[in-house]
């Protein structure tokens, strides 16, 4: 699902406008997998697995694989229906600077219930 977001993000003309302002890198953790996601002026420039090699990151959100399956369900139980639910209940870890997080709320919580489309379409 996570792979998906460059195309899923960069299609939404609305959430790529609420993001114009920020530029940065984070991390997704999928259970053992560690995507890097880079942010260009609300554009998803690239996801890469395991990070990019040398590109520092900004703040990482940390959950198991299902946990994020849960929260990508078109319609997410409670306690699975926000990142910060998932937080709230020892499911996921916000980690870093969250200043970029914060400051971008809105967006970041988009950017990572895009894939709930996806499972919406199937």
């Amino acid at each position: 699902m996570i792979e998906r977001l460059v195309d899923l993000v960069n299609a939404d003309a609305a959430l790529v406008r609420r993001g114009r302002f920020l530029t940065t890198d984070f991390l997704v953790e999928v259970g053992d997998a560690t995507f890097q996601v880079s942010v260009e002026a609300g554009r998803i420039a690239a996801v890469t697995r395991e990070g990019a090699p040398g590109r520092p990151w900004r703040f990482a959100i940390r959950a198991n694989a299902e946990a994020w399956r849960e929260f990508w369900q078109p319609v997410p139980r409670p306690g699975y229906h926000d990142l910060f639910a998932l937080t709230r209940f020892g499911r996921a870890r916000i980690e870093g600077d969250l200043l970029p997080l914060m400051a971008n709320l809105r967006y970041v919580k988009e950017v990572l219930e895009a894939p709930r489309r996806l499972a919406r379409s199937a």
